[in-house]
């Protein structure tokens, strides 16, 4: 069974300060939660303050060196982190991240016993233009070039459709099941590369892209949808904290 997991990312938001408090709510409005997989990812500068499911926001892929301005998996491990997201479409279109360089990322990760959460999806023009499958196949197969079946395994996918993102716009639940069963399908051949057939009922696919409370449910419904990359909403732990329990109530149907 593939354990629902649904992680806030914060992108460049939250003081020290505002991080604890947030903390602090969730916590107060969720209890103790072991159901669901919550992960949190803040901002570098609030790693310390965030002591639950922690995770980051991106890494370097070299251990150490003149690399001004970046952090490495070792630095994050020191902090306890357990998750990284990587090949995050803000990252790819503003910073020039790609498919190669993610792939440089994911490995480093692994090699750190971190998990990444690898993000893949379209433009709306390559929607329109019927080119979903196509891409979606081409950042998988350049992100995760070169894993075995337990780093596939260990790695969690977002798929976020880069229209639906801070848009407003939302994939329907049909879309979004549809791109995730065509996702889960290359996960197999590149799992079968290694002769683990079946290995991709395993990995968890998340959904990424204006996921709100009053949508979260009926997208995690799908059979294939495994969770959430909460953007804007997790910056409110009353929001946040009602996607992550329609997260809990379809666990347990499961």
């Amino acid at each position: 069974m593939r354990k629902k997991i649904v992680a806030a990312n914060w992108k460049m938001n939250m003081t020290q300060a505002e991080s604890a408090r947030f903390i602090e709510s969730l916590l107060i409005d969720l209890g103790d939660i072991a159901d669901v997989e919550v992960v949190i990812l803040p901002p570098f500068t609030a790693i310390a303050k965030v002591t639950e499911s922690l995770g980051a926001q991106n890494m370097y892929w070299e251990r150490n060196g003149p690399y001004t301005g970046e952090i490495s998996a070792e630095l994050l491990r020191d902090l306890f982190v357990r998750y990284v997201v990587l090949g995050h479409s803000e990252r790819r279109s503003l910073f020039g991240e790609t498919d190669e360089i993610v792939n440089l990322k994911v490995r480093a990760a692994h090699e750190a016993s971190l998990r990444p959460i690898v993000c893949v999806g379209e433009t709306l023009d390559q929607r329109e233009h019927g080119s979903v499958e196509k891409i979606l196949s081409i950042q998988l197969h350049g992100s995760l070039a070169g894993l075995n079946a337990k780093e596939l395994h260990e790695t969690v996918i977002a798929y976020e459709p880069i229209w639906a993102i801070g848009t407003g716009r939302v994939a329907t639940p049909a879309e979004a099941q549809e791109a995730h069963v065509f996702i889960r399908r290359i996960l197999g051949e590149l799992a079968g590369d290694d002769g683990a057939d079946g290995a991709e009922d395993k990995i968890r696919i998340q959904y990424g892209g204006s996921v709100k409370p009053d949508n979260a449910r009926e997208l995690m419904s799908q059979p294939d949808i495994d969770g959430a990359l909460v953007g804007g909403a997790s910056l409110d732990p009353r929001s946040f904290a009602q996607i992550v329990q329609a997260a809990r109530e379809e666990e347990a149907k499961l």
